[in-house]
């Protein structure tokens, strides 16, 4: 068993974490602000209206479709090379991908290229996220000790929403310093071109940080294995499908009140671009309080007790979250997103410690980074791909609905799924074994 880091070691650990995954959603999440808000105006003004709307926002789902193949790619390498130099690529690949969808030309300046190119960059935002998350859960999973694991995942569990806070307040103080108007022609690009220097801040944290016991274990070991993918599906496909299965209310949940609710206030409830904006701050802390909460909790009553509370609010989350909102009416649109988000916290806090401790360490990365980002497919991509159509057969609950059959998925997943809230990251068995008493656990 490997010595847990120590305190200095552990803060700086914590705070890379914390830092990159915050950027790199901050990166994600700008766009899916920016499909919500203008996108219409300036990559499909020849739709206009509502059906501009959510074609921008379809575009938000095309990274989904890449983040598996991020999880796969960057699953080899963190599991051959490294997580620490894995998660230093993703980073950069994010940023620069984020910072070029500023420089883009508008759809009436270049045609239909405008399109591609903005689909382009989407896929490479998809394919650098399906490879960070792991590695930040294993950053802090792989370092803590085994009683502290819970707790420690709170820092990559915050991205989300520390960076949903942060992108929704830059594009909020250039609304606001520049105008509406200013805001749609040219200066929504802003928030992108600043993630350039998150991004040089992000890096230079994570530079600085050492590679995690239980990877220079397997180095020391000589354990790594040449195809961590092969391996992975042969040996734990189960745990792969399963844990992606338990992920999707979280996806579904989340991209749900990130970036299809934004369009919707505007075109249905009627709402203005500072108030969405300031919707999401205030979403975004109540989804911080719920991730810290749940993820310490977990530590102390375990992951599936806490997980599992998370699923059964969900079942009936999105169709009240739907019910409640009415045209008009901001109060009851901020709180239909607070509980969507609240949902999400409670089940998203214990995760980067659930998924990563029921994959042997050789290939944790590959198999918690696939197991998150399949459930992104169902879960994220979906809902924004299919949200028109289920609004237009079943009105605004239909979106509600498929959350509540999503979160009967996820709990039925997490039924058949272990808890792992006592047991060891071990290096050579076939799943982690039971902890010992061994007080370098403690």
């Amino acid at each position: 068993m490997s010595t847990p880091t120590s305190n200095t070691s552990m803060a700086r650990v914590a705070a890379a974490s914390l830092a990159g995954t915050t950027i790199e959603f901050y990166d994600f999440l700008i766009y899916g602000l920016a499909a919500g808000l203008v996108f219409n105006a300036v990559f499909f003004p020849e739709y206009g209206g509502a059906e501009g709307t959510w074609a921008s926002i379809a575009t938000f789902g095309v990274a989904f479709v890449f983040r598996p193949l991020g999880a796969i790619v960057f699953g080899h390498f963190g599991d051959r090379i490294g997580r620490k130099v894995t998660l230093v690529t993703t980073l950069l690949i994010m940023g620069l991908s984020t910072f070029a969808i500023g420089l883009l030309p508008s759809a009436t300046s270049i045609g239909v290229v405008a399109v591609a190119l903005l689909v382009t960059l989407r896929a490479l935002q998809g394919f650098a996220l399906g490879g960070e998350w792991a590695g930040a859960a294993l950053l802090t999973t792989e370092h803590a000790g085994a009683k502290k694991r819970g707790a420690y995942a709170t820092f990559p569990q915050l991205g989300p929403s520390v960076g949903l806070i942060l992108a929704a307040s830059v594009m909020l103080l250039f609304l606001n310093t520049l105008g509406q108007d200013a805001f749609v022609s040219w200066a929504w690009r802003l928030p992108f071109l600043v993630s350039l220097v998150l991004v040089a801040v992000g890096m230079w944290v994570r530079l600085k940080i050492a590679e995690t016991p239980s990877f220079a274990k397997i180095k020391e070991q000589k354990a790594e294995v040449r195809l961590p993918f092969g391996d992975c599906i042969r040996d734990q496909w189960r745990q792969i499908l399963l844990g992606a299965g338990i992920m999707s209310t979280v996806f579904a949940a989340f991209y749900t009140g990130v970036a299809f609710l934004p369009g919707y206030g505007i075109q249905v409830v009627g709402l203005t671009f500072n108030q969405i904006l300031f919707a999401l701050i205030i979403a975004g802390a109540v989804m911080s309080v719920a991730v810290i909460g749940s993820a310490i909790l977990s530590d102390v009553i375990g992951r599936k007790a806490v997980l599992m509370t998370g699923m059964v609010v969900a079942l009936a989350a999105g169709p009240i979250a739907f019910a409640t909102m009415e045209p008009g009416s901001y109060g009851r649109y901020v709180l239909a997103m607070c509980l969507l988000l609240v949902v999400l916290g409670v089940s998203y806090g214990p995760m980067a410690a659930y998924l990563p401790e029921q994959f042997q360490a050789r290939y944790r990365y590959t198999g918690a980074g696939l197991a998150y980002n399949l459930a992104g497919v169902l879960g994220g991509a979906l809902p924004l791909v299919i949200g028109d159509d289920l609004i237009a057969k079943w009105g605004p609950e239909g979106i509600g609905y498929f959350l509540t059959v999503n979160a009967v998925i996820s709990a039925v997943c997490l039924l058949m799924m272990k808890e792992t809230k006592d047991r060891a990251l071990d290096v050579t068995n076939e799943s982690p074994v039971p902890l010992t008493t061994d007080p370098a656990n403690a």
